[in-house]
């Protein structure tokens, strides 16, 4: 087995190029060792850094902790004031009569403006309570069935004597969203009680968090991100770039941040007399922590570049001046096989080498001669093919239209011969939009809904024609519309689908035309449920599509458009008959789709 994983090895070797030789010994002896210890120095570096940074991120969590216990003191300290401020007792619990009075009160009332203007941490303040006679001043406001309704308000009824922290709406201040404390305030005396609402006032939370330099976020018990020293996430769910699992449990955790792998930092934070919890989260990016290790790095990796450009660009010099030469006649011989045999090969010497380029020179001029006598050969052959193919063209093309205006015509007289009806100027303008066309028609593919349309405006003066003896379907895919066709290619199927399948029938004649795609091909369909034909005329009529010559008796139409197409597409193409005698005929063809 090592024999031959040698011998393989060695006839891997011989292959190549001395230049790729040379380059291949380089990277073994040189830059595979200092790459390794390159790794190995900055993976060492990436160690010392994370441990750094979680050193870090422990220290700015606990900073965080701290202050943001103590900013949440102060609204704590004033809902167990006001568990014991009398007037404010007095104030909602109070029936009043008339406006006046409540205004009285609410002026006389000065302890929630004091709390504002004595505590900067506290944005507002709110109490709502069950008081139809008060008038809602944004700080008394009395509770309608629409706040009962209120997740929090429910939930801060039932707990008595217990704060709560939520991440609430303002609606004194355009909905807003802030960090509020909610407590029930319980009045033993009237046995009542309302609910205050104290917001922190968010400029407070920002400055605590804009001092550290890891991202970090306050978040509530149901994960909204509180605040952050990124402003675009306030207000955002957590869980939404950090995954909950890792959120729901304390400490160090390694996790993806928006994609990016991170050292995850979680802590718990328990306000003093609070049923609620808030964390605090900190991430540090891998990035960020490499970063340190990477421009400690960053020194020795330039001298490693530095030594290992110089090293290339010696064995490169090296190299080009062994196989100059060498090189010089594979790159000519590559260009004569892509062929250009206008190339000269100009090696010096008398050696090896330089004799075969003398003897390739010939060879390419030998050959060269006898290139340019294919090619005029062939030249001359397509010129032939190209001419005789385009009078084809012309020649079929132009036999449909005295053929088909005969017929149209000759009914039209028979018609206006029997009915004597106006309508029938209706029928002589589609006859000319037909006319038209096939006037305007140069052999130059048209997009498959023209040739429709034609197909279209046949069928409507035919349906004149027979009147309810002749029904018709147009089922077309929409993709296919845009396909390219050599005009007047379905009309005359159509044509003798009328003419030859449902002359003689007296009711029910139907045709039905169909573009649909099957694999690569675009298949056009053309039936009816007309006599049919039966088995020994379906052969004469194949052995007709496949004469080289027109007669008499052959039907025109049919073998124009089975020409054209092989023509056009190769002698697989064509028409494909089929039918059945007394059930109808079924003739079809494809054409190659390309996406078009």
């Amino acid at each position: 087995m090592a024999h031959r994983v040698k011998a393989r090895l060695l006839k891997w070797i011989n292959h190549l190029k001395l230049r790729d030789k040379l380059m291949l010994t380089f990277i073994v002896v040189v830059l595979i060792p200092i790459s390794l210890v390159g790794l190995m120095l900055t993976q060492e570096l990436r160690s010392i850094a994370l441990d750094d940074m979680n050193q870090q991120s422990q220290s700015n969590i606990e900073r965080v902790k701290e202050r943001t216990y103590d900013l949440l003191k102060i609204p704590t300290f004033i809902s167990n004031s006001l568990e014991f401020d009398n007037e404010l007792d007095e104030l909602v619990n109070t029936t009043y009569n008339t406006t006046f009075e409540v205004v009285s009160s609410y002026y006389y009332y000065q302890n929630f403006q004091s709390y504002l203007y004595t505590q900067r941490e506290i944005n507002s303040i709110r109490f709502y309570i069950d008081n139809p006679t008060l008038i809602n001043n944004w700080e008394f406001i009395p509770v309608n069935d629409e706040l009962r309704e209120e997740s929090w308000f429910q939930q801060v009824e039932d707990e008595v004597g217990y704060n709560q922290w939520r991440l609430l709406s303002d609606e004194t201040n355009n909905n807003q969203k802030y960090l509020s404390l909610i407590k029930r305030i319980n009045f033993l005396e009237n046995q009542t009680y309302g609910i205050v609402v104290i917001t922190i006032e968010p400029s407070q939370l920002n400055a605590i968090l804009n001092q550290e330099s890891l991202l970090t976020f306050i978040t509530d018990e149901e994960g909204h991100v509180i605040s952050s020293n990124k402003k675009e996430f306030t207000g955002e769910v957590l869980s939404n770039f950090i995954e909950q699992a890792v959120l729901d449990e304390s400490g160090i955790h390694d996790a993806a941040f928006q994609g990016e792998q991170a050292q995850v930092t979680v802590e718990q934070l328990n306000p003093m007399m609070s049923q609620s919890e808030l964390n605090i989260v900190s991430v540090s990016l891998n990035s960020q922590i490499v970063e340190r290790a990477n421009r400690l790095g960053f020194t020795g990796i330039m001298i490693t570049l530095v030594g290992v450009t110089v090293a290339v660009v010696l064995i490169a010099v090296f190299s080009k001046l062994l196989s100059q030469r060498l090189s010089n006649l594979s790159q000519k011989i590559e260009r004569v096989a892509a062929g250009d045999l206008t190339t000269k090969i100009t090696i010096d010497g008398t050696d090896e080498i330089g004799q075969l380029s003398h003897q390739f020179n010939d060879m390419v001029e030998n050959l060269k001669g006898l290139v340019e006598q294919v090619l005029e050969t062939n030249r001359q052959k397509n010129l032939i093919e190209v001419t005789q193919n385009e009078m084809k063209f012309k020649m079929l093309a132009s036999q449909i239209n005295p053929h088909f205006l005969f017929n149209t015509l000759e009914s039209i007289r028979m018609k206006a011969h029997i009915e004597q009806e106006k309508e029938i100027a209706n029928v002589v303008k589609q006859l000319g939009m037909i006319i038209r066309k096939s006037l305007d028609t140069d052999g130059k593919p048209v997009p498959l809904r023209d040739e429709i349309e034609l197909v279209q405006t046949y069928l409507e003066i035919q349906s004149f024609r027979y009147g309810e003896r002749l029904r018709y379907q147009l089922n077309v895919a929409p993709e296919t519309k845009h396909l390219l066709i050599q005009p007047l290619t379905i009309q005359p199927i159509v044509e003798n689908a009328v003419f030859h399948g449902l002359e003689t029938k007296d009711t029910g004649g139907e045709v039905i035309v169909s573009a649909y795609f099957q694999e690569s091909e675009v298949i056009i369909s053309v039936k009816d449920n007309g006599v049919g034909i039966s088995e020994n005329r379906l052969n004469s009529i194949q052995e007709m599509l496949d004469e080289k010559e027109t007669n008499g008796h052959n039907r025109i139409g049919l073998r124009n458009v089975h020409q054209r197409l092989q023509l056009m597409y190769g002698s697989q193409a064509g028409l494909k008959i089929t039918s059945e005698e007394g059930k109808g005929t079924h003739i079809q063809f494809s054409i190659p789709w390309e996406g078009t």
